[in-house]
């Protein structure tokens, strides 16, 4: 069974690395939310303002927002937009 608390602690590392790359979305006009961080280390965020509409989405998602929280959060496994 998985443990809570470390996935309660994941949650908050996730949480601390959007605020930091927040700004740089925000300045395009967009954001992001994060909806859940599962057992397995996928993080689930929804991109929204100008973000949510944008062609290069996916590349903000994968190249930089799941390279930054990999890189800093091993127990991210991947990031998906929902």
């Amino acid at each position: 069974m998985a443990d809570p608390t470390n996935t309660t602690d994941t949650r908050k590392k996730v949480e601390d690395e959007i605020e930091k790359i927040r700004p740089m979305l925000q300045a395009d006009g967009g954001d992001i939310e994060l909806v859940d961080v599962e057992d397995d280390g996928t993080v689930k965020v929804k991109l929204v303002g100008a973000c949510a509409g944008c062609a290069m989405s996916q590349y903000t998602l994968k190249l930089g927002v799941e390279r930054v929280l990999k890189k800093e959060i091993p127990e991210v496994t991947q990031v998906v937009s929902v």
